[in-house]
């Protein structure tokens, strides 16, 4: 069944390229001989050909298919004669393969053929196009295109017309969501086939896809799922515990005490604050690093002064079982408290300075470690060069496999991650990782972690005993759909925080 897919209120299993492949196989020996027409190759196509109906509907110039000598030409043949045996005018190019072709890639090629259309080698889109479809290369691609590849590429990404991707852009990695080379289709639309694969919605996935849109093939499988895709599931189970709460107060809505907010960095501070009194937090504090004790925030009377002098081992009994919110604007006076935040804290969200503070210092970094045998919570909010930092290699090299990255950080440091970019990454011990779908560029703007440390914060203060994986995806679902309200340009944070509050109520009651 074609399902347009984002915006998505479930989640979604995501599978990788061994995983996809498996399910296709067992997909494929399930099939009987004489149901060869009903192929998974058949349905590919026929989803194929009536998406592009619906996406090019008028009679106007001709549908250019372009086909790599795989499977996913094998697609986009079938695809071309159903729309060819339907009356659309059709052209199809095909990249010659070096070796045999799959077998049902040649039977959808020699069916083509019989069914009159003609097959050319030229990757030039004829006259008019009015969309053409990329069935190059498809699933598992893990090397550079061919140079005829790549300027077959080139030539898509050079038209006018809108590109409807199979599977996925060719030149996108299935798995990372990474380039495998130097170029890939940047398409308007995304087909996605049997499986969803995790390098749709991450790195340079959306960038790449377009809108998103998924066909199952009438497949089930009971394969495990290698990741999940975020949907507004999280938010909606929020709501529906919100309301059914008449008793609760402040006291029961739980702590939060944001450690940060240098000289010169008070904003950051204020900002993440102000993101957990909006959460829905009980009471708020805030902890301004260095220089006079200031006045938290004259526009936010509510939150409360808290004396960096009782951030002590000895006084940790009055700050201990508050949630922590550390690092946003820590400056270098964040280091001077880690330590016994590290070792007291039982739930801490650690972020920006702190996380810099902890990747520079070994002693921290094995604090930090430590933290989970001792029954202490954390999640760490990296952005791509702080994840870089903590795992001692380059930004490139985290941005080229995003879910290993984080995988490897939470394991590592035996902590709950938020990995912050395009498909926020959420990883955990012990956990299947997830990739958030919700967000835009609207968040790429200063502030931004700053409301949602403080959000996760806000959150967690209510339930502490929920685990800090379920309270990290919601709350970075919930900050990717406020960033969607914004139409164009910059979401600046402190609105931000109130278009996060907004959505404690659904928008579909009002």
């Amino acid at each position: 069944m074609l399902t347009r897919l984002l915006p998505t209120q479930v989640n979604w299993p995501l599978f990788n390229a061994a995983s996809s492949r498996r399910i296709e196989a067992e997909a494929l020996a399930a099939l009987a001989p004489s149901r060869q027409t009903d192929s998974l190759m058949e349905r590919a196509g026929l989803a194929a050909a009536r998406l592009s109906l619906a996406l090019a509907p008028n009679d106007a110039g001709p549908i250019w298919i372009a086909c790599g000598p795989g499977n996913n030409g094998g697609d986009g043949l079938v695809a071309a004669r159903l729309l060819h045996q339907r009356g659309v005018p059709v052209q199809v190019s095909l990249i010659a393969g070096t070796s045999n072709p799959p077998a049902d890639a040649a039977a959808a090629l020699a069916a083509a053929q019989q069914a009159g259309l003609k097959i050319s080698n030229d990757m030039s889109a004829p006259a008019g196009t009015r969309l053409a479809l990329d069935a190059l290369l498809g699933l598992g691609l893990s090397r550079a295109p061919s140079p005829a590849m790549a300027a077959a590429i080139h030539a898509l990404n050079e038209l006018s017309a809108p590109v409807l991707a199979l599977d996925l852009p060719s030149g996108l990695h299935s798995d990372k969501g990474s380039l495998t080379g130097a170029v890939a289709v940047r398409a308007q639309h995304c087909l996605a086939l049997l499986t969803l694969k995790p390098g749709l919605f991450t790195a340079e996935g959306r960038e790449h896809c377009g809108q998103i849109w998924f066909d199952d093939l009438d497949v089930r499988s009971p394969t495990t799922e290698d990741a999940r895709l975020l949907g507004a599931e999280h938010l909606k189970h929020w709501r529906s515990q919100a309301a059914t709460g008449h008793a609760k107060h402040k006291g029961s809505q739980g702590d939060v005490l944001v450690i940060g907010g240098a000289p010169g960095m008070r904003g950051a501070a204020r900002l993440a604050a102000r993101a957990a009194l909006a959460a829905g937090a009980g009471r708020v504090y805030a902890s301004l690093l260095g220089g006079p004790a200031d006045e938290v925030d004259p526009q936010r009377p509510e939150l409360m002064r808290f004396d960096q002098a009782q951030l002590t081992g000895s006084t940790a009994a009055a700050w201990s079982s508050k949630v922590l919110v550390c690092g946003c604007g820590g400056g270098s006076e964040i280091a001077d408290h880690l330590a016994t935040l590290l070792q007291h804290g039982e739930r801490l969200v650690l972020d920006a300075d702190g996380l810099n503070a902890v990747s520079a210092n070994a002693s921290l970094r094995a604090l930090l470690k430590q933290r989970q045998a001792l029954g202490l919570a954390t999640i760490l909010t990296p952005h791509p060069l702080e994840a870089a930092r903590l795992l001692g290699c380059e930004t490139a090299l985290v941005q080229a496999d995003r879910v290993a990255a984080a995988q490897r950080l939470a394991d590592e440091l035996a902590c709950h991650i938020v990995l912050k970019g395009s498909g926020s990454i959420i990883a955990g011990p012990h956990h299947r990782p997830a990739i958030n779908s919700s967000g835009s560029s609207a968040l790429a703007t200063a502030g931004s972690g700053d409301v949602l440390a403080g959000w996760l914060g806000g959150l967690w203060a209510q339930q502490a005993k929920a685990d800090p994986f379920d309270i990290a995806s919601l709350a970075c679902h919930w900050h990717g759909l406020a960033a969607e309200t914004q139409a164009a340009g910059p979401l600046r944070a402190a609105d931000l925080v109130e278009r996060m509050h907004a959505f404690h109520a659904d928008p579909r009651s009002s």
